[in-house]
């Protein structure tokens, strides 16, 4: 843990747990508040796997945000843990950010989460992500009044991770929800995650992005090497994507290797703007037959 910086009479800094269903906008969110992409994005839910800590700066606070996966029934081992994630960080949260799909309301992914966070002793702030896309307001008019019933709030913010509506407005909601306490990082951290944990992610949101349904869940993701050359301006990285079935390896592989070529591309791209160097990335593809139900692979690939 980095060792916090001297506080400052009246400063605010805390814990602020964002937790919603999957595809609910959080990383999204997160992203568009720090200015940086620090959480994997794609248009299929439960792209998100693990805790990402942003670290927002603002004067006189600090918000560390921590993105967790969406909260859903989990019908495997895998996503038993994913769920198990995201919930032991709400109980770890100074303030909780329930954020909520205004676009798409739906009710039963509403009810498991407030049924998650009903009973907290902290301040809730309800942020009504996507308001982009609701054309008649008084939609939210009903959302606000169907969670109100539910729960008490110490805000609610209607809210566009996408465009940016009312961040502010959000940030000053949070701030005003946290405790006082020093800061814990300093003023130039973005994030606690490693570069080399970060490539992994980019990896496998590519493969998010340009596979269908069936090999984003199937596929997890290692760093084998990560290493800067001498005069540090190149940074080779090998990685390799597991899959659970010798079918899925074609398809991830593509015709005459396009597919992962298109994965290696994109990834690497994103790691250069993230490092600011020069990268070299080459990929492998290996078989662990049904990993998502093997306890040992899932905590070797670090859920």
């Amino acid at each position: 843990m980095t060792d916090a910086v001297p506080q400052t009479p009246g400063f605010k800094s805390g814990y602020v747990t964002m937790a919603g269903a999957p595809n609910a906008g959080k990383s999204t969110l997160l992203n568009r508040i720090l200015g940086e992409k620090i959480s994997i994005i794609s248009n299929k839910p439960q792209t998100t796997r693990h805790r990402i800590l942003g670290i927002c700066h603002r004067p006189g606070a600090q918000i560390i945000f921590c993105d967790t996966p969406g909260i859903f029934i989990p019908k495997d081992p895998l996503n038993i843990k994913i769920v198990d994630t995201a919930c032991g960080a709400i109980s770890d949260a100074d303030v909780l950010l329930a954020v909520v799909d205004a676009a798409h309301p739906d009710l039963s992914s509403e009810t498991l989460l407030s049924e998650k966070i009903s009973g907290l002793k902290l301040p809730i702030i309800l942020a009504l992500n996507k308001v982009d896309l609701v054309a008649d307001k008084g939609i939210l008019l009903e959302i606000i009044a169907r969670w109100s019933a539910r729960l008490a709030f110490a805000a609610v913010v209607p809210v566009s991770a996408l465009v940016g509506t009312q961040l502010d407005d959000l940030i000053d909601a949070i701030i005003r929800a946290l405790p006082e306490g020093p800061p814990y990082f300093p003023e130039d951290m973005l994030t606690d995650a490693a570069e080399r944990f970060i490539a992994a992610e980019f990896i496998r949101e590519k493969i998010f992005r340009l596979t269908g349904e069936e090999i984003p869940y199937a596929s997890a993701v290692s760093v084998e090497t990560y290493q800067l050359n001498a005069d540090r301006m190149r940074l080779s990285i090998e990685a390799t994507i597991h899959l659970e079935r010798d079918s899925q390896k074609g398809i991830i592989i593509g015709k005459n290797g396009a597919m992962l070529k298109r994965i290696g591309t994109e990834a690497r791209q994103d790691i250069e703007r993230m490092t600011g160097r020069r990268v070299f990335l080459k990929l492998f593809v290996r078989i662990q037959k049904n990993w998502r139900k093997d306890a040992k692979a899932i905590e070797r690939f670090g859920y």
